[in-house]
């Protein structure tokens, strides 16, 4: 699995328990991802990966976890990524087609 997107991301810097909060202090750590050049790699990677704790790509764990239940046929969610920014364009998100 291809992580270089990893070195790319805003919060590199910033210390895990940053990134890894509860309650309130969760929207802080979601600002960090704003305007990230590699916010739906990482988004694509906490789906996939299953990632159960931390913000990742701009979405807490639960926001996660509803994602993943409302779209139960996707199988690969970095494929997906990949697949609408072919079809839409560099912006795409990370949640556009329906099937991937």
């Amino acid at each position: 699995m291809d992580r270089t997107w990893m070195s790319s991301g805003l919060c590199r810097t910033a210390r895990a328990d940053d990134l890894f909060v509860e309650g309130a202090a969760q929207n802080r750590a979601k600002s960090l991802c704003t305007g990230c050049p590699v916010q739906a790699e990482c988004l694509a990677y906490a789906l996939d990966q299953r990632v159960e704790h931390g913000v990742w790509g701009g979405m807490t764990e639960r926001e996660r976890r509803g994602l993943l239940r409302r779209r139960p046929t996707v199988r690969s969610w970095a494929r997906l990524l990949d697949t609408a920014r072919r079809q839409n364009g560099a912006g795409a998100t990370v949640a556009g087609p329906r099937s991937a």
